[in-house]
């Protein structure tokens, strides 16, 4: 009994993985960009609608441009951007996490009322709490597909930009791999549902029209290896602690990865056909 218990230590230590060797991902640099396409974005107007995730998104982008004098953003807390006489890149709350529907609703109000026609670009993001192991990931999407689109209908002249749900940490070790051998773990099927929910957006919209793939650039290592564990034959992608103190919310070294990866991708939309991956 002994040797056995030794033996599914030993398997069970050599069979969780990190990182994947192969399908690796070569990001863009930022220093490849060049300062015509940042005076460019620099004269858009733009609205994120978002929560504490977005936050972290926000204080890399504010790192970045102190380390890129090129990158000169006039970064506003607000969501009333016709109060603006000059291009912003404005960003707010909304909604509470957990609750979808309030993300939703508060995204379409502040496009209505205080954003209009008046943005080049609007996106919106989800938190990684708003997707978990019982969402009906379906009638999000659908949801979310329906807002976006009456959107589009009523502002033809504004670029919206399609984002994946950030993602969470996987437990990794000899420890976590036993106590999944007696029960599934819920962050691994928080995870599935957001890597499921992912997989819809790609698939309505990649190819196809404007989209910025957050989990993928989060559970992008920097030797260009994806974070991945799997399920029944699945791959799924995560968080890697490299890259959380909390297991959610971005750490410094992420905060600039992701806030680095969308500022190049914003840099390069230059109309609705444009596509970010």
């Amino acid at each position: 009994m002994k040797y056995f218990v030794i033996y599914v230590l030993v398997m069970l230590s050599g069979c969780d993985r990190d990182s994947t060797v192969t399908d690796k991902v070569n990001l863009p640099l930022i220093s490849d960009v060049p300062v015509s396409a940042w005076e460019s974005l620099s004269k858009k107007t733009i609205y994120f609608g978002h929560q504490s995730v977005g936050n972290n998104i926000i204080d890399g982008i504010n790192g970045v441009m102190e380390n890129n004098d090129s990158i000169k953003l006039n970064i506003k807390n607000t969501s009333a951007i016709l109060n603006y006489e000059i291009p912003v890149f404005a960003h707010s709350d909304i909604g509470e996490n957990g609750d979808i529907d309030s993300k939703l609703r508060d995204f379409s109000k502040n496009i209505h009322k205080g954003v209009r026609d008046k943005a080049d670009i609007a996106f919106l993001k989800l938190c990684f709490w708003d997707v978990r192991r019982k969402t009906d990931i379906n009638k999000v999407f659908n949801d979310y597909r329906e807002n976006i689109a009456d959107l589009k209908k009523e502002y033809p002249d504004t670029i919206f930009l399609h984002l994946t749900v950030p993602l969470m940490s996987h437990s990794n070790g000899v420890v976590a791999n036993i106590k999944r051998m007696l029960k599934p773990d819920n962050d691994d099927l928080d995870n599935i549902k957001r890597n499921e929910l992912n997989r819809l957006i790609i698939q309505e919209y990649g190819g196809k029209e404007p989209l910025f793939d957050i989990a993928l650039i989060e559970s992008t290592l920097p030797d260009g290896g994806r974070a991945i564990f799997s399920v029944d034959g699945k791959d799924y992608y995560y968080l890697p602690d490299e890259y959380t103190d909390d297991g959610g919310h971005l750490n410094e070294q992420a905060r600039k990865h992701v806030a680095e990866q969308l500022l190049i991708s914003l840099s390069q939309l230059e109309n609705s056909n444009r596509i970010i991956d």
